[in-house]
């Protein structure tokens, strides 16, 4: 991939991409973020000379070249879903006081039906704890 060049009143700035980005930055070793998006050739300047560093074009630049796609809408978790609601994190009191934990959640944690919990109330809070079977057994011998 050939490193795009950008025209800038007598200053031509070459910014990398791809492999040639990647071999760059690892040839800065520990610069920091700044001097290595400037020296890849992230930045601008501007007509009274002074200069921007571009960091957010050079670390999604950096993204592009590692392949990494952050825009996939699939989440492993989430892959036998179908469609629907995303979970949360968030409930409200139900009319009849109840407070309802859907599935999103139950599935996530792996919960089967009769799966037990117990319930602790603290400052304003509600923490649920599961109950494990090992725990049972062990008090009941």
């Amino acid at each position: 991939m050939a490193p795009k060049t950008k025209k800038r009143k007598q200053t031509e700035i070459t910014v990398l991409t791809g492999e040639e980005l990647l071999s760059r930055v690892k040839e800065l070793g520990s610069a920091t973020k700044e001097e290595k998006a400037k020296a890849c050739g992230y930045y601008t300047v501007a007509e009274d000379g002074s200069e921007r560093i571009r960091v957010m074009k050079f670390l999604n630049a950096l993204i592009d070249a590692e392949g990494i796609d952050l825009d996939s809408s699939v989440d492993s978790r989430d892959a036998e879903s179908r469609g629907g609601r995303s979970a949360s994190f968030r409930v409200s009191v139900q009319a009849n006081g109840n407070i309802l934990v859907g599935a999103a959640y139950t599935k996530r944690l792996e919960l089967k039906p009769g799966d037990e919990f117990e319930i602790s109330l603290g400052r304003r809070q509600i923490k649920l704890k599961q109950v494990s079977e090992k725990a049972e057994l062990a008090e009941a011998v």
